[in-house]
């Protein structure tokens, strides 16, 4: 896919004030063969992560007063399950990954020596995870000292941690980019099918014959495998044409449909608290199916994303957010657990936040403290950005 061009804005400083003029700036610094369509579709993975996380996590207060309430997780996709195909929207790893190889393979740099590449190219998702668990030390201590039960603080760290198993899988497929291009090369589009069938063969082993659950962790790597695969193709000139868009999005979506019609997998995308299996943790072949569906849409609609990443303005707010990629997936579950035990303590159980989302009202109740979650996210972002930025040779207007 060709890069797209910037735009340069003929618009004079003068009338062009605030976010505006802004824009224009941020705008006039991109270099003219970064692809924003790319960036733009990394935005958008981490805002289905973010709001995932903010719309289908629940905290219900089980105590009888502001200082001694415990807090449980519950979802309420297990309440109201007519809200599961909300999932098929906000989980979009498939597409983080799809741009993770894409990325990756442009940034690889064949005869660069292994530990070279994997240094340079996992220092950013690693430098800001420190500050995370650092920060989280005291905030333990203090959620207990201010009486919160131990199974409470436990759930909460439980979530600020459980999402970092994604790092580990991602930078672990970053490091062996220079063995996956190799093997784009040998084996083409068709390569994709390899961590496929071993991504069938662990579910089958699991599910069909009775095998061990441990057997499941091994599609951490063939389940998000196949769609960083796909971006490494991507980036080698394949799927570029409108016709393997569509294949991905038909085959994918026939697959997955089959999948839980006929062979029992979950309908949700995303675990839900008490279900006997989750698509997601580990990915189950019915989430591959989901994700190459996800990529064909993602592909076809490239074109429109091109157009868009054309106005300054919108490009502005694609480029800052991929600025702060890692401290808004890092944080932004600590922002809204900041939000849900601070409102507890000064407040009580108020609706949306504590109590149990079993009925449709919390929905837009929930949707209300969005604003204040994201308020929240770049409080913490503004105190600790600063550990996710690069050195000066490595910054640009967006994620490498």
């Amino acid at each position: 896919m060709t890069d797209v061009q910037p735009r340069r804005t003929a618009t004079p400083a003068a009338e062009a004030p605030g976010r505006t003029g802004f824009a224009a700036r941020i705008d006039a610094a991109t270099p003219p063969g970064r692809d924003r369509v790319v960036d733009a579709l990394r935005a958008l993975a981490i805002l289905g992560v973010v709001l995932g996380h903010w719309l289908v996590t629940a905290f219900v207060a089980t105590g009888n007063g502001a200082w001694d309430e415990g807090l449980r997780v519950a979802s309420p996709l297990k309440a109201m399950p007519a809200l599961v195909p909300a999932s098929w929207v906000l989980q979009t790893l498939a597409v983080f990954f799809l741009v993770g190889g894409y990325t990756a393979a442009k940034g690889h740099r064949p005869g660069e020596p292994w530990g070279s590449w994997a240094r340079r190219r996992t220092a950013r998702l690693l430098r800001p995870v420190p500050v995370l668990l650092l920060a989280w030390v005291p905030a333990a201590a203090g959620l207990l000292w201010a009486g919160f039960p131990p199974d409470t603080v436990r759930a909460l760290v439980k979530l600020v941690i459980s999402p970092l198993w994604f790092l580990a899988v991602y930078g672990a497929l970053i490091a062996l980019t220079p063995l996956i291009v190799a093997f784009w090369h040998r084996a083409g589009l068709w390569g994709a099918a390899v961590p496929l069938a071993a991504t069938a063969a662990i579910d089958a082993a699991r599910f069909g014959l009775g095998g061990p659950e441990w057997l499941g962790w091994g599609t951490l790597l063939t389940g998000w495998l196949v769609p960083f695969h796909l971006g490494v193709a991507w980036a080698n000139g394949a799927l570029a044409g409108r016709r393997a868009a569509v294949s991905l999005l038909a085959g994918g979506a026939a697959a997955m449909a089959l999948l839980i019609l006929y062979a029992g997998y979950p309908a949700s995308m995303v675990g839900v608290p008490g279900a006997a299996v989750s698509n997601l943790n580990p990915p189950t072949l019915a989430a591959v199916a989901f994700g190459l569906a996800q990529i064909g849409l993602a592909l076809l609609a490239r074109h429109r994303l091109e157009r868009l990443m054309r106005r300054p303005l919108a490009w502005a707010g694609v480029a800052t957010a991929n600025l702060a990629a890692m401290t808004i997936f890092l944080w932004h579950q600590t922002a809204m657990m900041a939000v849900t035990v601070g409102a507890l303590l000064i407040g009580g159980g108020l609706p949306g936040l504590h109590v149990h989302p079993s009925q449709p009202g919390w929905v837009p109740a929930r949707l209300c403290w969005l604003p204040v979650f994201a308020a929240a996210l770049a409080g913490f972002a503004a105190l600790v950005h600063r550990w996710e930025r690069p050195r000066p040779s490595e910054a640009s207007p967006g994620v490498r």
